[in-house]
């Protein structure tokens, strides 16, 4: 980016609310690769969908990330609880 510039990642998350967390990683282990499986036919990928998004980091870590990649003034915004964030930061 150019100076001046801002980062934008939109990008699913990890709710801070423990009984959410659990509720949202239910949901997500069994219910989309099931939905997937139904309508694509496809269980594997949608599977391989909510692993990955697990291996994303918090939104701390990645606010951490950002900042050391140079960004000022990083940060997120949560939304549904957490389950999704949007993360920003301004180039130098």
């Amino acid at each position: 980016l150019r100076p001046g510039g801002r980062f934008l990642c939109l990008e699913f998350s990890r709710p801070p609310a423990p009984a959410l967390a659990r509720l949202y990683d239910a949901y997500s282990f069994r219910v989309i690769p099931f939905i997937g499986e139904q309508i694509a036919g496809d269980r594997a990928s949608y599977q391989y969908l909510v692993e990955s998004i697990r291996r994303f980091p918090d939104q701390k870590t990645f606010q951490s990330m950002i900042e050391a990649a140079g960004f000022r003034r990083a940060g997120y915004t949560n939304f549904t609880g957490g389950v999704a964030a949007l993360h920003h930061g301004w180039a130098v």
